[in-house]
């Protein structure tokens, strides 16, 4: 079977994580440190704090821009729930918007329909690893006086106008979840240019006190902390950030070459000013031979594995439908749900694989 995900664990990573366990400094500590300096560097921003989910970095980013009870937070309902479970833990509510159909990225259009004066920011997705319209929303957001969270969980060493993801909003999230473009197992980075935001999503990640000042608790805050264990794999993974990058966009780049003339499959749309970094490759399937489904099947009995993200858009599931979101409100998202594939692009896949795939898809 092709997998749809293979993480990728080298000598590297054991001689980096053997490091750490000789060490005997298992939780927050140099190597930790040592990620967040070179992780910022990477990204081109001051600061990176290390946390220990994606989803800790969202959470951490909407409190550092104040976001509260009784405020609202644009974004979209196609994504994974991660993005917008935060929104609810900090007492604030949801306001989603579509998406554009051939990015499946936020439409800002859509968004100056929605802001209130209760609207505080906008979590913009790189959804697959495709940074959102950074100019027209940043527009939005500066004429409104609105915060701008950059969720680029799947979107390490992606960019924008030659600026990287991480940097393209206030504040920026990442998840270096096992299956990601760059892992840490379970982990999660936050960046920003922000002295202050940063400050903040230290004290979040840390019982809500100061690194300089223990035992002082300025404010409520989690255990987000993330370990030398896993910030020691993280370390490995990022000496590799290039290549991977480069051999997914490689193995994308043969996909659509070879399934851009079949009908009835739509291959990704890539914005002319971006590093889109396909940590999904996700075709749409719309008037093939087969239904979406019926295709997904047919390749798993073939050996290759597919997958649907995302399978229902977040309004139609319960905890954000009670809020009064229904069937027919985000029609292009709901669209979309019923359309797309992932089809495997990781950098484990081979030139045979991936002809494989073209060839079975084609027949």
């Amino acid at each position: 079977m092709i997998p749809i995900a293979k993480p990728i664990i080298g000598e590297r990573e054991k001689q980096l994580v053997n490091e750490v366990l000789d060490s005997g400094m298992l939780a927050q500590g140099p190597k930790v440190k040592e990620l967040e300096e070179k992780f910022a560097k990477l990204c081109g921003v001051k600061h990176a704090i290390a946390v220990n989910s994606g989803t800790a970095a969202i959470h951490a980013a909407l409190y550092a821009i104040g976001v509260g009870p009784g405020d609202e937070v644009i974004t979209v309902p196609f994504t994974f729930v991660a993005t917008v479970n935060p929104i609810l833990m900090q007492g604030a509510k949801p306001v989603f918007v579509d998406i554009k159909p051939d990015t499946y990225n936020i439409d800002p259009e859509k968004i100056k329909e929605k802001i209130t004066d209760k609207t505080k920011a906008i979590i913009a997705v790189d959804l697959y690893g495709q940074p959102f319209e950074v100019k027209a929303i940043r527009k939005i957001a500066d004429e409104n006086g609105l915060k701008v969270i950059e969720d680029a969980c799947q979107a390490v060493n992606a960019e924008y106008s030659g600026k990287k993801a991480g940097s393209l909003g206030d504040i920026g999230c990442f998840s270096l979840y096992a299956t990601k473009n760059m892992i840490s197992g379970e982990g999660g980075i936050v960046t920003t240019n922000n002295d202050e935001y940063a400050e903040l999503v230290r004290r979040f990640r840390h019982h809500g006190q100061s690194e300089q000042t223990r035992y002082e608790y300025h404010d409520l805050g989690y255990n987000y902390r993330m370990t030398d264990l896993h910030a020691a794999i993280a370390l490995g993974q990022l000496e590799k950030i290039e290549e991977y990058t480069n051999t997914r966009i490689e193995n994308a780049k043969m996909l659509t070459d070879g399934l851009k003339e079949v009908k009835g499959i739509a291959v990704p749309v890539v914005n002319i000013n971006v590093k889109h970094v396909f940590h999904q490759y996700t075709i749409r399937v719309d008037g093939y031979k087969l239904t979406r489904d019926e295709l997904k099947e047919e390749l798993h009995q073939k050996g290759i594995g597919s997958a649907v993200f995302y399978p229902k858009p977040l309004h139609l599931h319960p905890h954000f439908s009670r809020m009064g979101y229904k069937e027919g409100d985000f029609p292009v998202s709901e669209n979309a749900s019923k359309k797309v594939l992932s089809l495997p692009v990781h950098p484990s896949v081979t030139k045979e694989e991936i002809k494989k795939i073209i060839d079975a898809i084609k027949c």
